[in-house]
């Protein structure tokens, strides 16, 4: 039984003295003692090795007390089990060799054998239960399909994936074929993830914003769709679309427990949109951490006010940045716990 079990009640919808806080990538790179593990490990070494993920994972817990951990791993871990090469180049972040560009690429794909290929990520999950020792949840997560796709694609990250999108359209059958395969790979992934031990599961939906409201029902939302469908009755599923308010209404129908929610988008249209009767987390601009604390606090509790404390996790509207001082992050956290003192 976990003991701070604020973040499932709040996915499930129960009323709360305060919401339960967490932060995408909260663990890793704007905290001082993960630079020390990453200046000895190159990155795929920390997500394969369950000592260092599952160390990774905990840091923020000690130093902060959120009410959820997220497992240290990165998405990209799927395209590799699926036969794809990636590398993680200094500068440059993920790299793709051998994009998949034409319909003979998909000859090489493969859906994997979960434990075959991603079993070190069952490993973190219960070496990180274990630490964790039952106090708080932990979140087992993937990007969407059409997120994997546009890497998958382009072949490293890109302001407008116009390459992907360009494979899209002018070769559906294939990109398609891509997309199941990615979404039957992730649905194990996930379902695995859930057997190993994790209590929620968030789909990160990066560059679903980059579709036209046609296009993302037909190469995102649709696969993502999915994989709620799969899961939802093991898990608590969360979908986190980045620039996608034009299909909150059509996910809040879609049996997810909760749907993140960007910076652009306020709690009045996000509540609206979603007809006011499915948990929302986000959505603090990750750059106004670099905000002084004290603003922090007032802006985390303005934040709370609009949202309203039930039916709500708070988060921001995308991941930390690097260059976010420590107290930043802890003023961030400190304002939720504190809720509703108005001090300050």
């Amino acid at each position: 039984m976990i003991k701070n079990n604020l973040f499932l009640r709040a996915l499930k919808g129960e009323t709360v003295d305060r919401p339960p806080v967490w932060m995408m990538r909260q663990a890793g790179r704007y905290l001082p003692e993960f630079m020390q593990i990453k200046a000895k490990y190159d990155f795929f070494t920390r997500c394969r090795t369950p000592e260092l993920a599952s160390e990774i994972t905990v840091q923020p817990i000690r130093r902060y007390g959120m009410d959820a951990a997220i497992l240290f791993s990165d998405i990209l871990v799927i395209p590799q089990a699926m036969n794809i090469d990636v590398e993680m180049k200094v500068g440059v972040g993920p790299w793709l060799p051998e994009p998949i560009r034409d319909p003979k690429d998909l000859d090489r794909v493969i859906v994997p054998d979960i434990d075959e290929s991603l079993g070190y990520v069952m490993d973190a999950i219960k070496m990180t239960k274990e630490k964790l020792n039952d106090e708080i949840p932990l979140i087992g997560f993937a990007g969407s399909p059409w997120t994997i796709l546009c890497y998958c694609v382009e072949g490293q990250g890109s302001k407008n994936f116009a390459m992907a999108k360009e494979f899209c359209f002018t070769q559906p059958d294939a990109a398609h074929q891509l997309l199941q395969k990615i979404t039957d790979t992730t649905i194990a992934y996930l379902k695995e993830k859930v057997r190993a031990g994790v209590n929620a599961v968030q789909v990160f939906d990066s560059w679903g914003g980059m579709l036209s409201p046609v296009d993302y029902q037909e190469f995102s939302w649709k696969y993502i769709q999915q994989i709620v469908d799969a899961l939802k009755d093991e898990t608590h599923v969360i979908a986190f679309g980045k620039g996608c308010w034009f299909a909150l209404d059509t996910m809040a129908k879609s049996g997810a427990s909760a749907l993140g929610i960007d910076w652009t988008c306020s709690a009045r249209n996000a509540r609206y949109l979603t007809g006011g009767n499915i948990t929302l987390q986000g959505n603090f601009d990750p750059s106004r951490l670099l905000s002084p604390p004290a603003e922090i606090k007032k802006m985390v509790r303005q934040m709370i006010d609009e949202f309203g404390k039930d039916r709500y996790i708070v988060n921001l509207g995308h991941g930390i940045l690097p260059n976010i001082p420590v107290e930043n992050a802890g003023a961030f956290v400190e304002a939720v716990k504190e809720y509703p003192n108005t001090s300050g």
